[in-house]
């Protein structure tokens, strides 16, 4: 088992770490500071489970659990405050662990991790047709972005992106008429945002809740009308699969 421990404070980090390495079955330990770091390490090198402290500076671990794209690790949160124990579950938190706590009380989160490790892997060996696999990745809907912008990172509500374009090794996400650069190539951040998003041109992605209007342009093309009034390109390849996508939501045009 491999273990991420995401907190702040040094002490707590290598309390946690000591009790870790008493475990048999647990192979790999890796530490990061704050959530920014923490980030960065899961999408290098995904742990199977990882300790989320909740306050920590710029990034709270609940806001960092809410910005994870699947397949995430388990989590169980670590925090010296019980009353953000609501909101951690609301993340599919395993576990909520109150500081100070003992080895005997850690075993019991370990164990409930454990167990969902092989439920896990056993869902895993049945999802062998893609759409049953959408299915999986639906009961984890991504709520918010994570973008580092030199120094600072950003939190970008996926609920107000309108529509999604290329800039060579980047997007920039349309929010209204704000527009935010993010290193991520348009076709894995589609997949991640799943079916609320879908790929209207090889240069754009438009949320489908966002369109007002299908505009027929020569030669099979489209334009769509956003409700923020911009104007998206729409290939001639991707119009039939957006009016029926359309149709199958009952929206009129």
């Amino acid at each position: 088992m491999h273990v991420l421990i995401v907190d702040d404070e040094r002490p707590a980090r290598d309390k946690l770490r000591r009790l870790l390495m008493q475990e048999a079955d647990i192979a790999k330990i890796t530490e990061a500071k704050d959530a920014v770091d923490a980030l960065s390490m899961i999408n290098e090198d995904p742990p199977d489970v990882a300790f989320f402290d909740i306050q920590m500076p710029e990034l709270s671990g609940i806001e960092l659990a809410a910005s994870l794209t699947p397949p995430t690790p388990l989590i169980a949160f670590v925090t010296a405050y019980d009353q953000f124990a609501i909101q951690a579950f609301e993340t599919n938190a395993v576990d909520y662990l109150l500081k100070p706590f003992d080895q005997t009380r850690l075993q019991k989160t370990l164990q409930r991790l454990r167990e969902r490790l092989k439920e896990r892997a056993s869902a895993k060996l049945s999802l062998t047709k893609p759409s049953t696999l959408q299915a999986g990745l639906a009961h984890y809907p991504i709520q918010q972005l994570i973008v580092p912008d030199r120094g600072v990172s950003k939190i970008i509500l996926v609920a107000k992106i309108d529509w999604i374009e290329t800039a060579d090794n980047y997007v920039v996400l349309h929010t209204g008429k704000e527009q935010t650069l993010m290193r991520q190539t348009l076709e894995s951040l589609v997949n991640k945002l799943g079916r609320d998003f879908f790929r209207c041109h090889r240069r754009a992605a438009v949320r489908l809740s966002s369109i007002k209007k299908i505009i027929t342009l020569d030669k099979g093309d489209a334009e769509l009308q956003l409700t923020s009034d911009a104007r998206v390109p729409c290939s001639r390849q991707y119009r039939a699969q957006l009016l029926e996508l359309m149709r199958e939501t009952s929206t009129q045009f």
